[in-house]
């Protein structure tokens, strides 16, 4: 090659790559390095400003979005024993009210920030909270956690809350019914026309009224179909390796809490019994597997799963895609699987930071099994408690009462809720944000060929016949499911689920305007359909 002709290639590659790029391919001593350094200290140079200043506006972007203002319902001001607030883990008194001095030193440790002041809060046994100095962790893509904000959730006296609680009542006690015997299972029905008396139930309604079709469904397009998304039940695969998607789920009729003395234990943080599993692996069935599933898994692990799946049934890319017209490219490192992969599991943790500033720092909303010892002392007159009249008329709490002899709200795991408040949800907020991050790569007009259901016993999967299902579809109910599987457990609420997958949309969606403008190819922006219905182009 001729000395200029070297020079040219040498320089043009220092450009592209960088010096260590070309010492990596040629050797640290070679004449091609030494011969291109000069060269690539001014590329790397330029490459640098460049970095800088992709970050600058990223930063500037932060710096100027608005403000939001964040609302709470009034239950912390509104009752000086907080009997409308989490309390779990601190010290209570026998009515389960939280001891003043417990919830003093809870709220000095909130409002101070100081690691410090967490160690000196009056716990009520051996459970520690969980992470509250996570809500005030930056993130580095995206917008600020704390930038992002959700209506406050529904407080303690309203007919909201005793709508959301009367939902978790028949969740518990429909937890062992298969969802494919939901049409026809008079307890659903019973549940169902219950449901359609509540002045505030949010969930899907048929001409006004919750239906077993609608029962425990989301309003986001997800009443097609057997209850249990697709991308819960079909072959993923990991690589070269199969997924089996049959689950170690528990024994039936075994729930928690269903006395007053271990709620009142499980209140002050005592540590929890082990589960009971069942010995034969199922798919998932019913509520209680549901719930289980979403006990232990990762956080980002059921959109992972589903980005394998849609790589296995060849489900289409969204045709903004840059490399979705290329003659002579493919996507891989941008718009390819590598980086779909890791933005599904990378927008968890921003997911998280917004979620638990909420929780901790600014509603601290009390848990479905605390609101449910509430009601059953103001039953049994233990206390009396501003509660609203549709629940305390409801059916829900006299098939309860049939069951355990309480009004006590019971649990699919032994411990109850965990150790942070309810609102928003961790789980509901990831799964907003994963599901997100795979409608922007994923064509959901798509339509899924060979569905499958779980058997009655959830053995084996059997074919589908129905209406056609498509990726955004299945998307939706499979952020819907595993949000309502924390319900289904007992730790969660209805309106928790509906305003977490929402902020969760909203992380994921200044998450991709700020991985967008870190790459170099002609792209008009992704176009997905959020949970509401409209359709968005980041």
């Amino acid at each position: 090659m001729p000395e200029h002709g070297r020079r040219t290639f040498f320089g043009n590659l220092a450009a592209i790559a960088g010096a260590g790029m070309v010492s990596r391919w040629f050797g640290e001593g070679s004449v091609a390095a030494a011969e291109s350094a000069p060269l690539s200290a001014a590329a790397s140079r330029t490459r640098a400003r460049a970095a800088y200043d992709v970050r600058l506006r990223a930063a500037q972007r932060l710096l100027n979005a608005p403000v939001p203002v964040h609302r709470v319902n009034g239950d912390e001001d509104r009752y000086a024993s907080r009997i409308g607030n989490y309390s779990k883990g601190l010290a209570h008194n026998a009515a389960g009210e939280v001891q003043p001095t417990s919830y003093a030193a809870f709220l000095h440790a909130i409002e101070t920030g100081q690691p410090e002041a967490f160690e000196r809060i009056p716990m009520g046994a051996e459970r520690r909270l969980v992470n509250p100095l996570a809500g005030l962790a930056y993130n580095m893509v995206g917008l600020d956690g704390h930038s992002m904000t959700v209506p406050p959730p529904p407080a303690l006296s309203s007919a909201a809350e005793a709508a959301d609680i009367a939902e978790n009542y028949w969740m518990s006690l429909l937890r062992d019914v298969s969802f494919s015997a939901y049409d026809s299972h008079p307890l659903v029905a019973r549940a169902a026309a219950d449901l359609s008396r509540f002045s505030e139930f949010r969930g899907p309604k048929v001409n006004g009224a919750v239906t077993p079709r609608t029962l425990f469904r989301s309003n986001a397009g997800t009443l097609a179909g057997p209850y249990v998304s697709q991308f819960l039940l079909l072959e993923a695969r990991f690589g070269a390796e199969r997924m089996e998607r049959q689950m170690r789920t528990v024994l039936p009729n075994i729930d928690y809490m269903t006395d007053y003395d271990c709620w009142l234990a499980t209140q002050n943080g005592t540590m929890p019994w082990p589960d009971q599993y069942d010995p034969t692996p199922r798919h998932i069935r019913n509520a209680r597997d549901l719930g289980q599933w979403v006990h232990y898994d990762l956080l980002f692990q059921a959109y992972l799963q589903a980005l394998l799946v849609l790589f296995r049934i060849g489900a289409r890319r969204q045709p903004e895609n840059p490399y979705m017209i290329s003659q002579n490219q493919l996507g891989f490192s941008t718009f390819g699987s590598p980086h779909i992969s890791s933005i599904v599991c990378d927008v968890a943790r921003p997911a998280v930071a917004a979620c638990w500033f909420q929780k901790w720092f600014v509603h601290r909303r009390l848990r479905p099994e605390a609101f449910a010892g509430r009601i059953h002392n103001h039953i049994t007159g233990e206390a009396q408690y501003p509660i609203h009249s549709e629940i305390l008329n409801s059916d829900a709490l006299q098939a309860v009462f049939s069951k355990q002899g309480n009004y006590l709200l019971s649990q699919a795991y032994p411990e109850g809720s965990p150790l942070h408040p309810s609102y928003t949800a961790g789980h509901a907020t990831v799964a907003g944000a994963c599901v997100t991050v795979l409608k922007a790569f994923f064509d959901g007009t798509f339509v899924i060929r060979n569905p499958r259901q779980p058997t009655a016993d959830g053995t084996a999967l059997e074919p589908y016949e129905g209406p056609p299902l498509t990726v955004g579809g299945e998307l939706d109910k499979l952020a819907f499911n595993v949000a309502a599987g924390r319900n289904m457990a007992g730790v969660h609420w209805r309106s928790d689920a509906d305003a977490s997958l929402r902020l969760g949309e909203d992380v994921a969606i200044e998450y991709l305007r700020d991985d967008r403008n870190c790459m170099p190819e002609r792209f008009a922006g992704y176009t997905l359909t959020k949970f509401d219905g409209t359709r968005v182009t980041i």
